[in-house]
């Protein structure tokens, strides 16, 4: 089985919650991704754009295998904002994505006392990140076409991309926002032995239609 995601707007604070957008609420000694861009000649860092963090415990229920963690937090960053309608000095387009377009975060315990959120901010001092969204998690289907953890699909993966790889996280066009080309689905995946040893950093991204 996989497990969907639901997300929902709340008045709560959901710091060191589940959350999609937001502000990523991080240990000490974890760094905001960032990718480096040229444009106009010059060449810069720019941030990814946060998706989500999960707390491992909100999913352990509903993984009796043990496929994923069942403490700590991950995150989840991605160069998507134009499909988010935002300007971008990148386009990532159907197909696989380079290196470094996703990042997939984790760590193994959450401390309330320690992590801080990494607040995004424009020249002017306002937020850059959208309303965080609360998330819940169902058990679903395999094949289900939503925004999902684990499970498989969809066939149109670029030929190759999908032997042994296994989905990590589905998000499909429409999620909070996002406008994939032809009703798309951004998948991030894993080798079978990268994710049995839990090597996060090797993730890789495609931007497949549905």
């Amino acid at each position: 089985m996989a497990v969907s995601i639901k997300l929902q707007r709340t008045e709560t604070e959901l710091f060191c919650s589940s959350k999609w957008w937001g502000d990523p609420d991080l240990p000490a000694d974890m760094e905001y991704p960032v990718v480096q861009v040229t444009e106009d000649g010059e060449s810069f860092d720019y941030p990814l754009t946060f998706v989500c963090q999960i707390d491992c415990e909100d999913i352990a229920p509903l993984d009796p295998e043990g496929r994923l963690p069942h403490q700590g937090m991950f995150y989840v960053f991605a160069a998507i904002d134009e499909y988010l309608d935002y300007d971008a000095p990148y386009h990532n387009g159907p197909g696989e994505w380079a290196r470094k377009m996703v990042v997939v975060k984790y760590t193994k315990a959450i401390n309330f006392e320690t992590f801080r959120s990494a607040i995004l901010v424009d020249d002017e001092d306002r937020p850059l990140t959208q309303p965080a969204l609360k998330m819940t998690f169902e058990a679903c289907e395999d094949d289900a076409d939503c925004t999902r953890l684990m499970g498989i699909g969809p066939e149109s993966l670029p030929a190759g991309s999908g032997d042994g790889l296994e989905n990590f996280l589905q998000i499909v066009s429409g999620t909070a926002g996002l406008h994939f080309p032809d009703n798309g689905v951004l998948k991030l995946l894993y080798r079978q032995s990268d994710l049995a040893a839990g090597k996060w950093k090797l993730v890789h991204a495609c931007l497949a239609s549905r």
